[in-house]
């Protein structure tokens, strides 16, 4: 009986102590960046008052960064930022607001209450709450590139083509997915060679519109029959070793089946007209789609949607694709878009205008003679040659936007130098012709200039201008 009644009393003490202070917090619903944030603390005690402490606890939970204080002895207020800003503005003693939240502000968060002992002043009982903040902020950039870019035109093999969507500083990672002349593609999901293996890799998808239809010939359509399998289905393209995919229906089971992965299918030469580059697609083409998530230093999400298919430059030259990206702290997609592009007609220019023997000569690719936009995309590759000859360094070509001759002599007057453009879509040629300024005549031979409409002096003069001035020794 004695133990009973001392356990009673414990009981007793107990509950009255749990009475003595109670601590709870609101949960906040999700905030985007910029946005201010209230955190409140409520308490329950019949106790004095001594102290009000937040915390931000990082690292799982090992670390608590104490950010701000409220003694009540004293009735004062401080912060406990290291950088020395208050950011922090107390509401009400146990309440405090966050303005113009980031996202490294994301995180879990704990108040601490302590009062006084009811029997010593010199104890101080604490209790506490915590609450998450969740911290949603939206991409600040997307942008669509072509990956393995600039790469040549193929007249004669059929070429696997990839756009790269790329999504920066989401949180979390948006959902990202494309569309071919405002029409959602249906994508085949597979898992790319770079990514780490993700359930739900797929955007949820509809049937794509069917592409434009082209008339056919009896010979073009017996030659398109080479290109479907035994059953009469077309062929899909395969590689030495298929991977694992994840097809649209089966994420939710994580099931997986066998699927080829994108790959370059070599097309017999009779399909191809060598005159003209004819692709023969009896179906829609098969769209293959992957992503990767990496994450950010600041704790965005970096996301990267690959979107593969066989390049057919008849029916895709002048297609739009876009890459839209869905996130919470968005009210709307945010979308970008390419036209797909064959180069037509480089401008070149040419510095300086009126090039003399020993100067140096620029050759510079300023644009293209293509609408308004004077965009071709993908970037195309510029391979320079001089017609009939080598260039001046002694190679057959040059790559790049530019040539550059350096201290033309006087034998280049006339050449006449060809800058190809291409892309995956289309290849075009374009030429310029040099003119070299200030050669004496004295220096050509079998030629003799009539003194009366010419006469070499210290101005510059063209050969390949004056040459109907000239008449030959017989």
């Amino acid at each position: 009986n004695d133990w009973f009644a001392q356990v009673c009393v414990i009981c007793q003490d107990l509950a009255v102590t749990s009475r003595y202070l109670t601590v709870t917090i609101e949960p906040l619903p999700p905030v985007v960046v910029g946005e201010t944030v209230t955190l409140k603390c409520n308490f329950k005690t019949d106790g004095r008052l001594r102290e009000i402490v937040w915390y931000r606890v990082t690292d799982g939970g090992t670390i608590k960064q104490k950010i701000f204080t409220y003694d009540a002895m004293f009735n004062t207020n401080y912060s406990h930022m290291e950088d020395y800003r208050k950011r922090e503005d107390l509401v009400y003693q146990s309440t405090v607001r966050l303005p113009e939240v980031r996202i490294s502000d994301n995180g879990p968060y704990e108040c601490h209450v302590g009062i006084y002992d009811r029997a010593t002043r010199e104890k101080v009982v604490l209790a506490s709450g915590n609450v998450f903040l969740t911290v949603m902020s939206p991409p600040n950039n997307i942008s669509v590139t072509a990956e393995n870019c600039p790469a040549p035109f193929s007249r004669y093999q059929a070429q696997n083509f990839t756009l790269l969507c790329t999504a920066k500083g989401g949180k979390p990672a948006p959902s990202v997915y494309f569309k071919r002349d405002g029409e959602l593609i249906e994508v085949i999901s597979y898992i790319h060679p770079s990514a780490i293996a993700e359930e739900g890799g797929a955007a949820g998808v509809r049937g794509a519109r069917p592409l434009i239809s082209r008339d056919l010939d009896d010979t073009k359509m017996q030659r398109s029959l080479s290109l479907l399998d035994p059953e009469g289905r077309p062929a899909r393209l395969f590689t030495e070793s298929t991977e694992r995919v994840h097809t649209p229906g089966q994420h939710s089971q994580g099931q997986q089946q066998e699927q080829p992965s994108p790959a370059t299918e070599v097309i017999p030469e009779t399909v191809v007209s060598r005159e003209f580059p004819r692709w023969v697609q009896s179906t829609d083409p098969l769209y293959y789609f992957s992503h990767t998530h990496i994450p950010q230093s600041d704790g965005s999400v970096l996301v990267q949607a690959r979107l593969t298919w066989t390049l057919n430059p008849q029916l895709d030259n002048d297609a739009m694709f876009s890459c839209e990206v869905k996130h919470p702290a968005l009210s709307m997609p945010m979308q970008t878009e390419v036209t797909l592009a064959a180069p037509k007609g480089p401008k070149l220019l040419m510095t300086p205008t009126r090039a003399k023997v020993g100067d140096t000569v620029r050759i510079t690719v300023q644009g293209f003679q293509v609408g308004a936009g004077n965009e071709v995309f993908p970037e195309p590759l510029f391979t320079w040659t001089r017609v009939g000859g080598r260039l001046l360094d002694g190679s057959t070509e040059r790559d790049g936007k530019e040539l550059i001759l350096e201290r033309v002599p006087a034998e280049l007057n006339g050449s006449m130098y060809r800058c190809t453009a291409q892309n995956p879509l289309g290849s075009t040629d374009t030429h310029t012709r040099l003119i070299v300024f200030g050669m004496c005549p004295n220096a050509i031979p079998h030629f003799v200039l009539l003194e009366e409409h010419y006469k070499c002096n210290a101005r510059s003069y063209s050969w390949y201008i004056l040459f109907p001035l000239f008449k030959r020794i017989s």
